[in-house]
């Protein structure tokens, strides 16, 4: 498969070239040039696989023969070594003999090594560089800005491993304690460090974007980015959308299938997108937004206008120019009818967010972190006006225990932390601070990279 660049056509370049490069040469965004299309054999067969297995079957059509098939199952099997539970807010398990009372599930993806959904694509990006850098004896600096849990996922995929180096940017005080822990222990002596820049999440994607613009530092450093603008960061998060509405239409074939999404750069349900194009059996996206949604904008009015961010409680989310806008549009063909045929999208504010997640608590036990409490509000919001059975999914994308302050205070609760994030807590951490110039980015770089 080809890829070419979303802004030009004419631009195009294998799967390697455009995960090692991260961007086209014109800036644009790597978009694949014909999505695979499965039938309903098809899906049956790649249905009835385990997820690993059912992953490296698609990932082949994007990979090509850059790794060797038997060398994608193993590097799959590897990536995806824990567990993605469909559970109900009553904490049963999805079962494809469940009865049809069942109709709402939590997608768990927060059960990997950093407890978030980034974990799924982050691995394996991790494994398909080290591959293709190993096989052309190259290096690379991996550069990303994180709102939170991007950084951490990237920096726990990529250590300890030959021919890479990680620089993580993060915004001050933009993330939480436990995330800041994570991006910030991973190891003084390892090959990862992390930046904490004084400004926002847009600040630091705005350093990353610069760094990328400039054909010196790119060169000089062997720049890549890590960030979703890298199609190898979104074509994986398809992988877990295409398998799961495979397990759920087995066992209700009748309902239409919903996936509620907490949204920020877009990258998730980008990844949902694709897979519906590839066959997935998916009916709708509902796009869950906290106070930055200049793509529910989009929704309603067929404007975008991209803005600073502001603070959130769901700080992960608070990306007010979403990096993968120009991938949706480009996927539908800058029809914003199409796009709104397929997705429906609200925000909420800090204030619902808490009253949700202490209303889910009180009458389920489920604790939710504040980001997919805003996924499911909007699922809850759309399901008001359908006359339907539906079976819904809400995407929950990080465990609560990377929030405990805040979900302690909202729920009224002293909620032990999760045996990996407890021990991290204790250990030291290790930052350098910088503004958020060029410059000093690049003074860094010098010291760590060249």
């Amino acid at each position: 498969m080809q890829f070419y660049s979303h802004s030009d056509p004419a631009i195009t370049t294998s799967f390697a070239e455009a995960l090692l490069a991260s961007l086209a040469p014109d800036g644009g965004l790597w978009m694949p040039s014909d999505l695979p299309r499965f039938d309903m054999a098809e899906c049956a067969r790649l249905g009835a696989m385990s997820f690993p297995d059912c992953a490296a079957e698609l990932a082949e059509y994007f990979v090509g023969d850059a790794i060797p098939k038997d060398e994608l199952n193993a590097l799959c099997r590897d990536a995806y070594d824990f567990p993605m539970p469909l559970v109900t807010l009553g904490g049963d398990h999805f079962d494809a003999a469940m009865t049809e009372e069942h109709d709402h599930f939590m997608m768990e993806l927060f059960h990997g090594p950093t407890l978030a959904f980034k974990d799924f694509a982050a691995r394996f990006m991790a494994r398909g560089v080290s591959h293709l850098l190993k096989q052309k004896r190259q290096k690379r600096t991996i550069l990303v800005a994180t709102s939170g849990d991007t950084g951490g996922a990237i920096g726990y995929a990529f250590k300890g491993l030959p021919r890479v180096k990680v620089v993580i940017l993060y915004p001050e005080g933009g993330v939480s304690k436990v995330q800041e822990q994570q991006l910030t222990t991973i190891g003084a002596r390892s090959n990862v460090r992390a930046l904490r820049v004084k400004g926002s999440f847009d600040d630091c994607q705005a350093l990353v974007k610069q760094a990328f613009a400039d054909p010196k530092m790119t060169k000089r450093y062997n720049l890549m980015s890590a960030n979703s603008i890298n199609v190898g960061r979104v074509v994986p998060q398809s992988f877990y959308y295409f398998w799961t509405a495979l397990q759920l239409k087995a066992g209700y074939p009748q309902r239409p299938l919903v996936y509620a999404i907490p949204s920020g750069n877009l990258g998730n349900l980008t990844g949902g997108l694709m897979a519906k194009l590839m066959g997935a059996p998916i009916d709708r996206f509902i796009v869950g937004h906290n106070a930055n949604d200049p793509f529910v904008d989009y929704l309603q009015r067929g404007t975008y206008k991209p803005r600073a961010s502001v603070p959130t409680l769901s700080n992960a989310m608070d990306i007010g120019r979403p990096n993968n806008f120009p991938r949706i549009t480009t996927l539908y063909g800058d029809d914003h009818k199409a796009v709104q045929d397929i997705c429906w999208g609200a925000s909420f504010s800090d204030a619902e967010t808490e009253r949700h997640m202490r209303r889910v608590f009180s009458t389920t036990g489920y604790v939710m972190c504040p980001h997919t409490a805003i996924g499911h509000m909007a699922l809850q919001s759309f399901m008001r006006d359908v006359n339907r059975n539906v079976t819904q999914v809400t995407v929950s994308t990080a465990h609560p225990g990377k929030f405990q302050p805040d979900v302690d205070r909202i729920l009224r609760e002293d909620l032990p932390l999760p045996p990996p994030l407890a021990e991290l807590m204790n250990r030291k951490p290790s930052v350098k601070k910088t503004s958020s110039e060029l410059s000093a980015l690049e003074r860094f770089l010098s010291e760590f990279a060249a």
